[in-house]
């Protein structure tokens, strides 16, 4: 086949990059805004005196949606490594819309007793079907899809959109709280978000039609020159991710404390500080708001960094920050009394945080062979985000509601201490070869087709 010009070859690469963002940046809002809305129709589904205990099974379902997450990671994973990411990306927004509008509609309890809730419940399970496929997905297109020694940096888009996604969903919350009322929005104004997200997603599955395949996947699915056509009939199984079963737990234990801290920085800060510092919800709101907007602007710079001195630095910052750091910024935080000082306590986390989130998409993409990528990133991840992310709200408010609430602090520290010992034993993947024309390039093929072994060497060396 012949070569692209250079030009093309850009062109390409800035085209991907703008998809594949604005769908994640699509489908996480779609996933955040459920979070960030609940303060306000938790009342709607689960009666009661108790703000805390209602807001305890709002996050309930929040986190049960993340049980869905392996199962999808599963299933669009494998579809991703046997049908291509174009594909599996426009599956991931189509069943993010139908959540998105099943949530709009739900009845309340007032209306229809707890089936309302059980709709609430079958909307998430549905999103977390589709964000386990989406955040592997996303993760494999976005790398594939850059320059070899810009990796870190395209791959630094997916949590700026994903860091976009929430923003917007703050953006609506904040313009709504100023142009309804309370009541109004405990009574209705709610459901304007999740309107607004499965309109959205119906554009962003027409954009995403039009992006597309990657080189690598192209590769795969093509026999090289001189070689016979090779079965493709393990391509995405679990049958094929076992050969790289070391690999995928190295994903669940570099995943466990970042998932942690960034759920407890985002989308818990905003309850923390209304719950625990006192502050109005418009203020807090406005705290997560700045400190997003800033962490979002923050990632490319961390990527671009992480293409010059490696994957391995960064996330041992990120480690030591987060395990020696979580307790004393907690603990300010739950006594901020003013936007400033929350503000600042807030972009410290966020920075630490910065260490995992800017790279951890290409990280665990270049561990896996082309053949089995989306899945050996979907898998593992999604298990330890149904184990850890999506509980770690639900922790915190178990931790309060039982008066100690200072132990979460320490449970976050202890998950990313367990990242740091893993950071620190395993090789860094910066100069793993993605394809087999990366694996020539490097001279490290020797006839050996690269879709038969795993892309990131080091990490089979390392053993």
């Amino acid at each position: 086949m012949p070569a692209s010009p250079p030009g093309d070859k850009r062109r390409k690469r800035r085209l991907a990059l703008v998809g594949g963002s604005l769908g994640n940046l699509v489908e996480w809002y779609d996933w955040f805004v459920y979070a960030s809305f609940a303060i306000y129709f938790a009342d709607s589904f689960f009666p009661g005196d108790n703000p805390t205990t209602q807001l305890m099974n709002t996050a309930g379902i929040f986190a049960v949606g993340f049980l869905m997450r392996p199962v999808g990671g599963w299933i669009l994973g494998r579809a991703a490594d046997r049908h291509g990411r174009k594909s599996a990306l426009t599956l991931t927004v189509t069943m993010m819309s139908v959540a998105a509008l099943l949530i709009a509609v739900a009845p309340t309890y007032g209306q229809a007793g707890y089936f309302g809730a059980l709709v609430l419940l079958l909307a998430r399970l549905l999103q977390g079907m589709s964000i386990g496929g989406e955040y592997a997905a996303s993760a494999t297109y976005l790398t594939e899809a850059s320059a070899r020694n810009r990796r870190g940096l395209g791959s630094s888009f997916q949590y700026v959109s994903m860091t976009c996604g929430q923003l917007l969903g703050l953006g609506i919350l904040i313009t709504l709280q100023h142009t309804l009322t309370t009541a109004q929005l405990e009574s209705w104004g709610w459901r304007i978000p999740f309107l607004v997200g499965a309109l959205f997603a119906v554009v962003v599955f027409w954009l995403r039609r039009r992006l597309q395949e990657t080189d690598a996947f192209k590769e795969e699915t093509a026999s090289a020159p001189g070689e016979e056509a090779h079965d493709d009939s393990t391509r995405g199984t679990l049958k094929a991710l076992w050969h790289y079963r070391r690999q995928a737990g190295l994903v669940m234990a570099l995943t466990l404390g970042g998932t942690v801290a960034y759920y407890t920085y985002t989308t818990y800060l905003t309850k923390y500080l209304v719950g625990s510092a006192g502050m109005e919800k418009t203020t807090a709101t406005l705290v997560s708001f700045t400190a997003l907007t800033l962490f979002a602007v923050l990632q490319p710079f961390a990527g671009m960094l992480s293409d010059r001195i490696g994957r391995r630095p960064l996330l041992i910052t990120f480690a030591v920050g987060c395990t020696v750091g979580t307790y004393p910024i907690m603990t300010a935080l739950g006594s901020a009394s003013s936007y400033w000082s929350a503000l600042g306590l807030s972009l410290l986390a966020l920075v630490i945080v910065t260490g995992y989130t800017s790279i951890n998409a290409a990280v665990k993409a270049e561990l896996f062979p082309t053949r089995v990528r989306a899945l050996g990133v979907a898998l593992p991840y999604a298990i330890a985000n149904a184990l850890f992310g999506g509980t770690a709200e639900y922790v915190a408010l178990w931790f309060k509601n039982s008066g100690h609430e200072k132990m979460f602090f320490w449970y976050v520290s202890g998950c990313a201490l367990i990242s740091l010992v893993t950071y620190v034993l395993m090789p860094d993947t910066r100069n793993a070869a993605l394809s087999r024309a990366e694996a020539e390039a490097d001279g490290e093929r020797e006839g050996e087709p690269e879709r038969d072994r795993p892309a990131a060497a080091p990490a089979e060396t390392a053993r």
